[in-house]
């Protein structure tokens, strides 16, 4: 266990944030790695493994129902001293996990072929992409083990180990990937499936690793069976707090799926180089995303610990170190965008449209930098329901109008990214003065 509530602030959140980013990119990693193997299959192939990826996200937001919840209790106890109390979050998160992975399994598996009918550009791309998930689902089913043991880590203000357990894991992945997907040294092709065969047996290898390490080095929190009955306050405790988070994965998915949409309507070229630019997005977003995220364990610390003005600081010092990185990374896609995606893909409609993509929608970082700080500053408060209505004005203005106005003549892909631009200012506004009431009122203790 790591000490938050003294010293430097803005050490306590780079500490934090640079294993966590390591691991956020490894994350991105398992799908990156499927997109630059099965680019050689075709377009179709690539399209469809590109649109599967965003079905991802909904097994996600559960993890992340769970992940933040886990966080906020266990950095909550340990500023207060209450080792037992993180104990049992810890266990309850865990049987919590253990009945949310059959649910994604069973829904997932009912799901699939509608969702790849819905956004695939032909009847090819949908056939990969529901290949592709078949075999990544129960590789996701387990994540949700691995995501409450690596909250733990988290709430506990530890945040290495969890980064070389996925760092192994996407090691072998990138070892499994060629070997499945384009049958090198077996000469038996398993094309989209391999690829979702090979995540899966990558976070199987992460997974257990991180069980060798709780029962053999953690020592703060560990597993302790006797905790592992379900105890429904503690469930309704972590899902008050993750739920909300979760619905925030929920629509970015319906956003994302309303995209994959529209693009389709331009073929499976088109489709294919915004599902490499949105991924090649994602990895530029992930040091910025860890800054934001390792605002969570120290601000939650801190209000475990009732330091209302560490708690603010650790607001202000994370937006600066996010948007300034922000700043960077837009230059960067400014700059380097073409080849970014051209590392991906060779055709030219696809690399266009990316290039096109991640050139335009790099306006959004800054916004996004001050989205992603508040979210975390809502899970260290113990309240997230204001990130989801932040989110739902995102919806809103994006989502509907995007859909109405790819329907008018003389539509063209770009107006979506500029819709974007726009919408994404002012979720950042809405995101901004939704905090300001919760510091008042979660910090009140303060006045007191």
């Amino acid at each position: 266990m790591k000490d938050l509530t003294r010293g430097s602030i803005t050490a306590h959140i780079l500490a934090m944030a640079a294993p966590m980013a390591v691991g956020m990119l490894v994350q991105t990693l398992y799908v990156m790695v499927d997109l630059y193997f099965v680019a050689g299959r075709g377009q179709a192939t690539l399209a469809g493994v590109s649109a599967a990826g965003n079905f991802t996200l909904v097994v996600l937001a559960m993890t992340q129902v769970l992940s933040v919840g886990t966080v906020a209790l266990i950095a909550h106890a340990v500023g207060a001293g209450d080792r037992d109390g993180a104990s049992l979050a810890f266990n309850q998160s865990l049987a919590l996990g253990a009945l949310a992975s059959l649910v994604a399994l069973a829904a997932g598996y009912a799901l699939i072929g509608p969702y790849m009918a819905g956004v695939g550009a032909d009847a090819a791309t949908a056939a990969a992409g529901t290949s592709y998930l078949r075999w990544y689902l129960p590789g996701l089913a387990l994540q949700f083990g691995a995501a409450a043991m690596a909250a733990a880590l988290r709430g506990t203000g530890i945040a290495k180990p969890t980064m070389l357990v996925q760092l192994a894991s996407v090691l072998l992945n990138i070892v499994l990937a060629p070997v499945l997907i384009a049958g090198v040294g077996t000469g038996h092709p398993l094309g989209a499936a391999g690829a979702g065969l090979a995540s899966t047996l990558a976070v199987l290898a992460g997974t257990l690793l991180l069980v060798w390490y709780f029962a053999r080095l953690e020592k703060y929190v560990g597993f302790r069976p006797a905790e592992w009955r379900p105890r429904p306050a503690v469930w309704r405790r972590i899902l008050a707090i993750g739920l909300p988070a979760g619905g925030e994965f929920a629509l970015m998915f319906v956003y994302m799926a309303v995209i994959y949409a529209i693009v389709a309507r331009f073929g499976a070229a088109a489709q294919a180089g915004f599902g490499v630019g949105s991924r090649v997005m994602q990895a530029v977003f992930l040091p910025a995303m860890a800054i934001a995220f390792a605002i969570t364990p120290v601000a939650g610390q801190n209000v475990g610990a009732r330091n209302a003005a560490r708690v603010r600081r650790s607001f202000v010092d994370g937006a600066l170190l996010t948007c300034a990185l922000m700043v960077l990374l837009t230059a960067l896609c400014q700059w380097r965008a073409p080849a970014m995606v051209g590392f991906f893909t060779a055709d030219p409609e696809a690399r266009a449209v990316g290039t096109r993509f991640l050139q335009l929608i790099s306006w959004n970082f800054v916004g996004s930098a001050l989205v992603f700080s508040c979210s975390g500053m809502f899970q260290a408060l113990g309240n997230t329901w204001p990130s989801i209505a932040s989110s739902g004005t995102r919806l809103l203005t994006f989502a509907i109008p995007a859909w109405l106005w790819s329907t008018r003549p003389g539509f063209v892909i770009d107006d979506v990214w500029y819709l974007s631009i726009a919408t994404v200012a002012l979720q950042a506004l809405v995101s901004l003065a939704l905090l300001r009431r919760e510091l008042a009122r979660r910090l009140a203790f303060a006045a007191a």
